[in-house]
């Protein structure tokens, strides 16, 4: 467990949970932490979905400036594909992620925000890519993930200006899937990752792989990817038991395994 990030894990349900006050600032430590609890969460087999998640006031208010003001091209050249990777480490885990926005989640917070598979918002957050206003652009995913989300124009729009954006105009664009009261937002996003606590493991990472790393190819490629997941399937125990229980008992009603 590190000192700033930490995963709790409840009723299948692992919540990666920032806590470095006051906002939740994304320093190097914390990216180092972020990539652990990620690791972590892939990893743990009692682990089946996972929340990030910032606290009740603030989700991530983007990278620690005061860290980054001293660094140099050299400083940065060093530190920018671990950065990156850090984040990554959270979009590559195999399982559903569900990021529960609360408060501000900009620059790094965004796009910490932008590896989840779903995002779910309080009435009162503010998302946006503001590193433009400090000479700089986006630098762990924002201008990749945000384009591939809400399309080139838009994530021009916001990246190009830096402006704020809201959650009514987030729901709007697909920057994020619902918008709910602030103090409904955990509970929400913990009740929906909750749904997979029994599920078939082997084919939601199945799932999740082939629309991530389709997505990123040709549609024909994206189709053999596809295939190939469907195929190792039925090598599974939950195939078989899905299968069985569905011609026995109907629709909905297997005991998966997890194997």
């Amino acid at each position: 467990m590190g000192e700033f990030v930490r995963l709790e894990v409840t009723d299948g349900v692992g919540t990666l949970r920032l806590d470095r006050p006051k906002m939740n600032a994304l320093n190097v430590q914390v990216q180092e932490e972020i990539r652990a609890a990620a690791t972590e969460a892939a990893e743990r087999d009692d682990v089946k979905a996972v929340v990030v998640y910032g606290g009740e006031k603030v989700f991530a208010a983007g990278a620690d400036i005061k860290e980054m003001a001293d660094m140099q091209y050299v400083d940065m050249v060093r530190r920018s594909g671990a950065l990156q990777s850090s984040f990554s480490a959270v979009a590559r885990i195999p399982k559903p992620v569900i990021a529960a926005v609360t408060g501000y989640a900009l620059g790094g917070g965004c796009e910490l925000a932008l590896c989840a598979d779903v995002r779910f918002a309080a009435e009162d957050a503010v998302l946006g890519q503001p590193e433009i206003l400090l000479g700089i652009i986006p630098g762990a995913g924002g201008t990749q993930r945000l384009t591939r989300l809400v399309g080139p124009s838009k994530a021009k729009d916001i990246i190009f200006t830096g402006r704020f954006v809201k959650a009514e105009e987030a729901l709007a664009i697909g920057l994020v899937d619902r918008v709910l009261p602030a103090d409904q937002v955990y509970a929400e996003a913990h009740a929906w990752a909750a749904r997979f606590s029994n599920a078939a493991s082997y084919a939601l990472r199945a799932a999740k792989e082939s629309i991530d790393r389709g997505s990123e190819t040709d549609l024909e490629t994206g189709l053999e990817i596809e295939r190939q997941q469907f195929a190792a399937l039925f090598a599974t125990e939950d195939r078989d038991i899905g299968m069985r229980s569905f011609v026995e008992d109907g629709p909905g009603k297997a005991r998966f395994v997890g194997r």
